[in-house]
């Protein structure tokens, strides 16, 4: 089985998803033989996010490249950013590491047309939702990615950053996604909505949900699973 290596930290709270149910799985998937061996380079948020945030790009390069780096050299072989927004400098870490990355948009897309949907609805950070590192893999695919009105982008990006970041749920914000993801029903016919940033499956879910579920984690970590055990 091959060495698994995340960077983690952005934030905590999907990392810590994706350590228990990497760790879960395999042992399921082994018949409680093994579970494997990881590696998590966990990034300091804030920082990461301040180079988002204030577009310095080649910083935020720099920064995940070093840990991708330190990810190599501890014998890690399946790599991944756990964060779908750090996948906005996807290309440029590849060229800069020389690494073949696991990549969220490429999973998820790849799901999405397995299962047949033609229209999506994305939900994410703002830049996730704004920006084309979560769509082109879709645009490829032939999946039109629509996304909710300026005002329902803001709140989105609002309750993520002020509450799943830290790992507050609460009731009212999983109402007010419901009702966002009504409107794109409505308005813009979707046949799912793409959970486009990992701390969303923390209040959405299939069983709550108005339309199909494409979540990100889950299918990041069936990808992660696979590439590791074969």
């Amino acid at each position: 089985m091959k060495k698994i290596g995340l960077v983690g930290g952005t934030g905590p709270e999907s990392t810590l998803m994706y350590y228990k149910e990497l760790n879960t799985r395999i042992d399921e998937a082994t018949s409680g033989k093994h579970m494997p061996d990881i590696a998590i380079e966990s990034v300091d948020f804030r920082r990461a996010w301040d180079y988002v945030t204030q577009k310095q790009y080649d910083l935020l390069v720099d920064y995940l490249a070093e840990k991708i780096n330190c990810l190599k050299a501890s014998g890690a072989e399946v790599i991944s950013l756990t964060a779908a927004t750090m996948h906005i400098v996807y290309d440029e870490l590849i060229k800069k590491t020389d690494t073949s990355l696991i990549s969220i948009p490429q999973a998820v897309s790849k799901e999405a047309a397995a299962r047949g949907y033609k229209k999506v609805g994305l939900l994410g950070t703002i830049f996730t939702m704004e920006q084309d590192h979560m769509k082109k893999d879709f645009s490829k695919a032939d999946i039109e990615v629509c996304i909710p009105d300026k005002e329902d982008r803001e709140l989105i990006a609002k309750r993520i950053f002020e509450e799943l970041e830290i790992g507050i749920v609460k009731e009212s914000t999983l109402k007010e996604f419901q009702d966002i993801i009504r409107k794109m029903q409505d308005k813009d016919k979707i046949e799912a909505v793409v959970l486009g940033c990992t701390e969303l499956p923390l209040i959405l879910n299939d069983s709550n949900c108005p339309v199909a579920c494409l979540d990100s984690v889950e299918i990041h970590i069936k990808e992660l699973i696979d590439q590791a055990m074969n």
